[in-house]
């Protein structure tokens, strides 16, 4: 392996190397978006599901489920969650039934406003080490691999 990819970690490539390190840097930004938003009550896969919310309001809750790549039980427990704490309402579709319709409420769009900048906060701290144009390719090919693997994964993700 690359000694320059490899500077800090061990000197061994186990099988799956690059999966670990796709799930450690998972970790740490999941971790440093809880250092930023400590004092907020909400997680990273609330803070999408906000944002989707928020960018389309009235968003059917598969749908949002799909903008964010998350399953169908955890975004059940996810809104319950939300909708319990006061952050979003949850109103069933008059066209369809089953359809259960998302809105921010007063509260939930005072908490994404608090959230924004701390979330920017995480994403900048873990991107730190990487100059400008480091960053544009490690996007480019973040978005190459999840498009190629998209249909691996446990939720469908809608791409744009």
């Amino acid at each position: 392996m690359n000694n320059e990819l490899n500077s800090g970690l061990p000197d061994h490539d186990p099988p799956g190397h690059a999966g670990f390190l796709i799930r450690r840097l998972h970790q740490i930004s999941v971790a440093l978006f809880a250092e930023e938003c400590e004092t907020l009550d909400i997680t990273p896969t609330q803070f999408g599901i906000m944002l989707a919310i928020a960018a389309q309001p009235g968003i059917d809750q598969s749908t949002a489920a799909e903008e964010r790549g998350v399953d169908r039980a955890t975004m059940a427990s996810i809104v319950a969650r939300l909708e319990q704490n006061g952050y979003i309402r949850r109103v069933t579709g008059r066209a369809d039934r089953r359809q259960k319709l998302l809105t921010l409420t007063a509260a939930g769009k005072k908490l994404l406003a608090k959230a924004q900048a701390p979330a920017e906060r995480a994403t900048e701290r873990a991107l730190e080490p990487l100059s400008p144009r480091e960053r544009k390719a490690l996007k480019r090919l973040m978005e190459k691999l999840v498009e190629a693997n998209n249909s691996h994964g446990r939720a469908k993700l809608r791409l744009r």
